[in-house]
């Protein structure tokens, strides 16, 4: 985060999406003052909260994707969530606080991810021990006298099958292992529906379940991973895990509601006016900053930065209850995409749909090579559609793509090492008829 400047931050954000610097500055000085406030005395440090965000646009033009990379550049817990999908509390819906506690089980797995990674080489040490004194048990020594030469040939032999077991010449061998798995206690639940409520008791208790044995007759691969998953699991310190996945999403946190805009009441006081302003001011106190109770531990949500998004066509930011307006004090305006942003979407980007295609395609030994005219008679194509059916924005470029080249990946498989050339009148052979026929395209593209 130190050489993470909000100019450096628009820069990163740059390589992967095209436009919208108005966004990108706001969400740069939002991610750089997280980095301020570390740095501020402990009693200042709790009265700076973070600035909360709502970008306006219509679908299709980055909102999500800023975040999304954002919290990439961070390092930080992220979460996406529809506004549209909570509900009042008593109506049918999820629970609001449900958000908070989705992203903290991603920020103990993102931490656990990363306490995996540090012990990976120690567990996979480990777990090859343990396997070869399965493919070669030793002598018990209390027991058997065994002088210096039997142990040096021993030594040998287990070296040599050390070397086979890494080169994988022992890979067809099967291999008896024990394995212990936690078990709910009134035994499996099979009923129909009920799979999901077994899983959530499991996630739930963890370590409070009791464990049993069986043993498994498996290949040696799959023996040497089910060992370094028990190795990795008793090396992992669970509770500091838990403590720092806690505190990073506390202090780190990124939540991205989108369609905010469909809980905007328009002020009836009646209908779905009751239900919208009721998910609103269920939402207040979890941005205003609160604790919610999670299996992990209480989380303050205090210092979590919500961005929230919406297209805002049938509805302003405020028709939103005052309160909540006030907990959002930055607003930006994203622009709406066209022929010109196709063009350099499709070619710019670190992860431009040019590139991503080409690449699938080189899999199968197929070469693309897009010229110019064609990657702007694309864009002309994308932009057009947008205009006559629903503005979809660059996610039009998908589904432009994914019918012009349809063929060429149907039959890639037996085009063997092949160089085709996607010029502006392969293009408008492909589409042509389609963008004519308004009703065609409203179901094709």
């Amino acid at each position: 985060m130190d050489t993470l400047t909000p100019r450096k931050i628009v820069e990163e954000l740059d390589k992967y999406i095209i436009g919208q610097k108005n966004a990108k500055k706001a969400v740069a000085i939002a991610l750089r003052n997280r980095w301020r406030r570390q740095r501020l005395s402990p009693e200042l440090k709790d009265e700076v909260l973070p600035k909360n965000i709502i970008m306006i646009g219509p679908t299709g033009v980055g909102k999500t994707e800023i975040a999304r990379r954002l919290s990439k550049l961070a390092n930080a817990p992220f979460l996406k969530v529809e506004a549209s999908k909570f509900t009042e509390v008593g109506y049918v819906g999820r629970d609001v606080e449900s958000m908070i506690r989705d992203l903290t089980e991603i920020a103990v797995n993102m931490v656990k991810f990363e306490h995996l990674e540090k012990i990976r080489e120690k567990a996979k040490h480990l777990a090859e021990e343990r396997l070869l004194d399965l493919l070669l048990p030793q002598p018990r020594l209390a027991k058997i006298e065994v002088d210096e030469q039997e142990r040096e040939k021993s030594r040998e032999t287990r070296e040599r099958l050390r070397e086979q077991l890494r080169s994988g010449k022992l890979d067809s061998r099967n291999v008896d292992i024990e394995v212990r798995e936690r078990v709910m206690p009134f035994g499996v639940i099979s009923n129909v529906g009920l799979e999901d409520i077994e899983i959530n008791l499991k996630s739930m208790l963890g370590n409070l379940l009791p464990e049993k044995s069986k043993r498994k007759k498996v290949k040696i691969p799959e023996a040497l991973t089910i060992l370094e998953q028990e190795e990795s699991n008793k090396l992992l310190d669970m509770d500091r895990i838990t403590q720092e996945a806690v505190g990073r999403a506390e202090q780190t946190g990124i939540v991205f509601v989108d369609e905010i805009d469909k809980i905007a009441s328009k002020g009836h006081g009646f209908g779905p006016d009751v239900s919208r302003e009721g998910v609103q001011r269920d939402l207040l106190p979890i941005v205003e900053g609160s604790t919610v109770t999670t299996k992990h531990g209480p989380v303050k949500t205090d210092h979590i930065l919500f961005i929230a998004a919406g297209a805002f066509h049938m509805s302003k930011p405020s028709d939103l209850i005052p309160e909540l307006q006030g907990r959002f004090p930055i607003r930006v305006e994203l622009d709406a995409l066209g022929k010109e942003d196709f063009i350099r979407i499709l070619t710019e980007p670190h992860n431009a749909l040019i590139k991503q295609y080409t690449a699938l395609l080189e899999t199968e030994d197929v070469e693309l090579e897009f010229s110019g005219e064609s990657i702007d008679e694309i864009a002309e194509i994308a932009a057009r559609v947008n205009e006559k059916t629903e503005n979809i924005g660059a996610r039009r470029l998908h589904t432009v793509l994914e019918k012009l080249l349809e063929e060429i990946s149907f039959d890639a498989p037996e085009m063997k090492k092949r160089k085709l050339d996607i010029d502006g009148p392969y293009v408008r052979e492909k589409l042509g008829d389609i963008v004519k026929d308004e009703d065609l395209s409203r179901y094709i593209l």
